[in-house]
């Protein structure tokens, strides 16, 4: 081995190392808030009242969860959410998948000007007041079809799914053509079995938006019952309210509604965080689009 291998070897291995150790200080400095409401929600009302917690519990309690597993308005707003995100995401699969093969194909007729026209939703919006009007005209208002169906399609999601469509081989789908699959047919059978490294990833976008869905919410619901935990977790923050549940046992105090705050935090965070582990080695091959030649 020459000096500039070994020169070479050793600024690699350095470089490896200097950068391992960098991602994870960064990682762990992006923990620490986390970390710290953890604390915060199996601490103590005096210790928070006393400022003593920092990232780790105080005077061990799990009172704020107990209060949080027993009012009925949180469990509705995260049962609402659940719903949203898995029959929104199953919408967006659909919806996504069902336009994005045509604009994948070279042979659909006027497929460039539509892909110009989608491109222009990602650089401009709607705007709210007309948007709005339509929502009430199509009587979707006041329904939870508002936070599902007018983001059905996200124009990045199509995008990526698209350029994944347009790498798997043509003589598949031509084969299949001869042997008389219709389209719907081979979008279902072939091309969307081997297309699950971009289901699954572009699923993990859509649910994670659907799960946080919060200005549609504002927007688009009046009733209280009909809450996500989201919006539920923004009135808990803002108006400081322990009263829905009617739970008396449970003394409320500035510090013991942080506390539960800090619990409704966790509870609206941990299950949608849970859901990568299942699906990472999808999520992985699905990011490395352009890999599946013909």
């Amino acid at each position: 081995m020459t000096k500039v291998e070994i020169y070479g070897s050793i600024s690699r291995r350095a470089f490896l190392i200097s950068n391992y150790a960098f991602l994870t200080l960064l990682s762990l400095i992006m923990f620490l808030p986390f970390m710290n409401v953890i604390a915060q929600s199996l601490s103590s009302p005096g210790a928070i009242e006393r400022g003593e917690v920092m990232f780790w519990p105080i005077e061990w309690t799990t009172q704020y969860y107990q209060y949080v597993f027993q009012d009925i308005a949180i469990w509705r707003a995260f049962g609402i959410s659940v719903y949203i995100t898995v029959l929104g995401t199953l919408i967006n699969l659909a919806a996504t998948a069902s336009l994005a093969y045509p604009l994948s194909r070279p042979e659909y007729v006027g497929r460039r000007t539509l892909l110009i026209f989608i491109m222009l939703t990602m650089i401009f919006s709607a705007p709210l007041i007309p948007q709005f009007i339509l929502m009430r005209e199509l009587g979707l208002v006041n329904t939870l079809w508002a936070l599902m169906i007018p983001t059905a399609i996200s124009a990045f999601n199509l995008f990526v799914l698209r350029s994944f469509f347009m790498q798997l081989p043509s003589e598949i789908i031509d084969s299949a053509r001869i042997d008389g699959c219709g389209e719907p047919r081979i979008l279902w059978n072939i091309v969307l079995p081997l297309s699950k490294p971009a289901l699954a990833t572009i699923g993990i976008f859509y649910s994670v938006t659907n799960w946080n869905k919060y200005m549609d919410a504002l927007y688009y619901i009046n009733d209280r019952q009909l809450y996500p935990l989201q919006v539920k977790l923004r009135e808990l923050l803002i108006t400081d309210d322990l009263t829905d549940t009617g739970n008396l046992a449970f003394e409320v105090t500035s510090q013991s509604v942080q506390g539960v705050q800090m619990a409704v935090i966790l509870v609206a965070t941990v299950p949608i965080i849970m859901i990568y582990p299942f699906l990472q080695r999808f999520f992985i091959k699905g990011m490395l689009i352009g890999s599946i030649k013909s």
